[in-house]
């Protein structure tokens, strides 16, 4: 049978939606680029096929199956990519989906890195957009293809879960540094929460439109790793200067999931 909800990109935390919508009831279908990560898919609950965004006969061999899917959620990676590969993955390969499968709805998983603020201040979904990189200048074009045909933004924070955490790994790895003093604020979400964030955005009831996807508390950089500092039992790590290459930009400041918890949702972590 055709499926009701597409997962596209079901990596770390598609695979968390995907199970989420199917133990719900939902005839899912998960999407991957390739053959290994299908194969680490398998025995899950639902069904997994393989589909790379930025080639179009790859979408379009799909489209017999896959055309007027009643709910897609768009959440690729772009890897370890720049911005060529932001506009391949998130721009043209959400456009290339939206033309040939004519979802019912879209759910694009976006990145709060599209908001450039450096003060610290409180940021809603009405604070500006304004990303000093390129491939935040990319997500925001693809937000808008997803709005324009209805859908919603889920812009979510550092994600980190189950066997993922950049900011552990560095901690543990000795690589992590207090970044002048450590007073950067760092947002973060939990993969399950989000997952079920996506769950709440397909909801009919809740009115399409951008929502951030961040826990209830926004910390510094110094409280993150004051707190692993002292739940392992090691020092605090050194400090240093800012890393102001950072992939999608060097911000700081305190998102707001107010308008999330209007819906319904509440994060459990």
């Amino acid at each position: 049978m055709n499926p009701e909800v597409l997962i596209i990109g079901c990596g770390f935390l598609g695979e968390a939606a995907a199970e989420l919508f199917s133990a719900r009831g939902k005839r899912v279908l998960g999407l991957v680029r390739g053959a290994d990560s299908m194969a680490a898919l398998a025995g899950r609950s639902f069904e997994t096929a393989t589909c790379d965004v930025t080639d179009p006969s790859s979408v379009e061999s799909l489209s017999p199956r896959l055309r007027n899917v009643p709910l897609a959620v768009y959440a690729v990676s772009s890897g370890k990519g720049g911005a060529e590969t932001y506009a391949a993955v998130y721009r043209e390969g959400l456009r290339r989906v939206i033309n040939d499968w004519n979802p019912g709805r879209v759910i694009f998983v976006g990145s709060t890195s599209v908001y450039g603020q450096t003060d610290g201040s409180w940021v809603t979904e009405k604070s500006p957009t304004l990303p000093d990189r390129e491939t935040g200048r990319i997500l925001l074009e693809a937000e808008q293809i997803a709005l324009d045909s209805g859908g919603s933004i889920a812009r979510l924070s550092g994600i980190y879960g189950p066997g993922r955490s950049v900011l552990l790994k560095k901690f543990l790895s000795g690589e992590a540094l207090l970044e002048e003093g450590g007073h950067r604020w760092i947002n973060q979400i939990h993969r399950d929460d989000a997952a079920a964030a996506l769950a709440r955005l397909a909801d009919p009831d809740v009115a399409a439109g951008i929502y951030n996807v961040t826990d209830d508390t926004p910390a510094t950089q110094r409280q993150v790793y004051e707190w692993m500092a002292g739940f392992l039992g090691k020092p605090l790590p050194p400090e240093g200067s800012a890393d102001l290459n950072r992939k999608r930009g060097w911000t700081s400041k305190r998102l707001s999931n107010a308008l999330m918890r209007t819906t319904g949702w509440a994060p459990v972590y």
